[in-house]
């Protein structure tokens, strides 16, 4: 029975009825769902691993032992996945292997735009790029057809619009193929140099042969128009820009599978126009490739490598129609992101910002750390290089000793330990404070090593952040609770005093897990206000200043107590009456 499933959704009920048996991932907006869905079957094992390389190297360990296996990750993710991808195209798979890969054009919660295109083409590996639902959960299954057929990993590629947007798929039953026997073959599995030379080859002739099948499959279809005068080459939510702005009056040659592209096709489709033109999200990647072949068209010219394409403005490009929209009356007022009433990290981010320090930041809802009044962090980068810009910065007199390095405990799992390891081993005198808010946050509240569940919420194996800390060598270890602000300074200045490496934990679990309780709502004394307002130096969304006077937001205020502690007058230690 057809129904709205969600791009995420959909692939991961493709994933299901291929009969994919094993999944590891690492959450990253916007590919998360395509996980947490899949778990929710019950035929699939499914785990969150630490990172996006585990993730795929347990994948391919699955792949190996003959059962059909995926792993998925945000764009930035399969940059940390890259080791073993360029090397498992060379291995090739057992049973069917699938990774999936979502790019955040428009930057919605990323720190770059990047167009995970160019991984397929410089891997040399197959990508399946859908332009909806019922393609994400057909080209999913397909995927793992190709993944045997062509012994390779397949890449499947989503992105923003098509992962969190609805649109109609029509779910089928599950086929679980039986397991492949694993067979020992080292001059296929054992990548030293001897055996990759003898491997490279076969990546190649594969291909050959993956661009002959590109030629005839069904994904990659000519779509007829009743004017030649223009054709138009496009693939996923550009596709459906395309359809939207011109309806079938121009040919358009609608790309499944995005690398390798079939060449002869694209050939014979721009003899068919009189204008070639591509139209494609981010950067001129099909664009290149017609190029390449020695034809003339239009392309980056007209639309945008930088950020989101948009029906309007692919209207306007193509049919020359200037399409506005419908303008809101409403004066709608800003909304940037900000920490949570509550949040944990508010009490230590205000601690570091008064005692003027440089902080190396990290990937993270604390990144919000950097947003005005507390603007307490000066670098955010990518996963895990908080730790390591810091050492360098220290190492080079940088900071004059008053640096320090933010992360979350899941990024801190994530690839954090091992520069911690590099502070401890090459002596850094560097204090790197781990913001341990007991859940992955800012991708939703996936379990991490840390918290002592797993992905389907089963108890586990839980790390002691402590004990670790200790065991690669940090001595200077302790806890502190962000909302306990003289503790956390003390713990700041005693910590960026010292002559070595040190760890300070700060502690407390998100203000938005369900089984947090708060102490409710606080009440402000506006007699006692004297509008000096310290208790705004926190930025927290649940204070504001009216007429001169503090006011509490009851329905944000969770209680925390910190604003109280700015106070030197006692206006905000009351509770409020029921």
């Amino acid at each position: 029975m057809k129904t709205l499933m969600l791009g995420n959704e959909a692939a991961a009920r493709g994933l299901y009825e291929a009969g994919c048996a094993f999944v590891s991932s690492y959450p990253g907006t916007p590919s998360t769902e395509i996980t947490e869905y899949a778990a929710k079957y019950p035929e699939i094992y499914a785990e969150w691993a630490p990172n996006e390389k585990v993730a795929m190297e347990a994948a391919f360990g699955a792949s190996l032992a003959g059962k059909r296996s995926f792993c998925g990750m945000k764009h930035v993710g399969l940059n940390v996945a890259a080791d073993p991808l360029f090397t498992i195209s060379y291995t090739g798979v057992n049973a069917g292997m699938v990774i999936a890969v979502a790019d955040d054009a428009g930057m919605h919660s990323s720190q770059n735009e990047q167009d995970s295109r160019h991984y397929a083409k410089a891997a040399k590996l197959p990508m399946l790029e859908p332009a909806d639902s019922a393609e994400s959960l057909a080209f999913a299954k397909l995927a793992y057809a190709l993944s045997e057929e062509f012994d390779t990993p397949v890449l499947l590629k989503m992105c923003t619009r098509v992962a969190h947007s609805q649109s109609v798929a029509e779910p089928g039953e599950r086929i679980e193929p039986a397991q492949r026997p694993y067979e020992k073959n080292g001059a296929k599995y054992i990548m030293m140099p001897a055996n990759a030379k003898g491997r490279h080859p076969v990546v190649e002739e594969r291909l050959r042969k993956l661009s002959e099948w590109a030629e005839t499959a069904d994904i990659n279809r000519v779509e007829p128009g009743r004017d030649r005068k223009m054709g138009i080459i496009t693939s996923s939510t550009s596709y459906q820009y395309v359809k939207e702005a011109c309806g079938d009056t121009y040919p358009v040659l609608k790309l499944g599978m995005v690398w390798p592209l079939p060449e002869k096709k694209i050939l014979d489709f721009a003899k068919s126009v009189s204008l070639l033109v591509v139209v494609e999200e981010l950067d001129g990647f099909i664009e290149e490739h017609c190029r390449n072949l020695g034809l003339a068209l239009a392309g980056k010219a007209n639309f945008p490598a930088i950020g989101e394409l948009s029906q309007n403005l692919v209207a306007e490009q193509l049919t020359g129609e200037h399409r506005s929209g419908v303008k809101l009356d409403v004066n709608i007022p800003a909304r940037p992101p900000v920490m949570c009433a509550g949040c944990p990290h508010r009490g230590l981010f205000y601690t570091l910002a008064k005692n003027k320090l440089t902080v190396m930041g990290d990937i993270g809802c604390y990144t919000l750390g950097a947003a005005p009044p507390l603007g307490a962090i000066d670098t955010t980068v990518c996963m895990g290089a908080s730790i390591s810009s810091l050492h360098g910065f220290s190492k080079a007199g940088g900071g004059d000793g008053r640096t320090v390095a933010v992360i979350g405990d899941s990024t801190f799992m994530h690839s954090g330990v091992t520069g911690l390891i590099n502070a401890a081993y090459n002596e850094s005198h560097s204090t790197v404070i781990i913001l341990d808010n007991s859940i992955t946050g800012m991708t939703g509240h996936q379990q991490n090593p840390t918290t002592g569940y797993n992905l389907k919420g089963d108890p586990c194996t839980k790390i002691d952040l402590e004990s670790l800390c200790r065991a690669v060598g940090i001595r200077r270890v302790r806890v502190v609770d962000p909302y306990d602000l003289a503790a956390c300074d003390a713990a700041v200045k005693e910590e960026v005093a010292a002559e070595e490496a040190s760890v300070i934990i700060s502690r407390r679990p998100c203000a938005l897990l369900k089984y947090v309780r708060h102490p409710g709502p606080i009440a402000a004394d506006a007699d006692k206000c004297v509008g000096c307002k310290s208790c705004m130096k926190t930025g927290c969304p649940a204070i504001s200043v009216v007429d001169g006077k503090v006011r509490i937001d009851s329905t944000l205020c969770t209680g925390c107590g910190v604003c109280g502690q700015l106070c030197k007058f006692d206006v905000l230690g009351g509770k409020k009456e029921a």
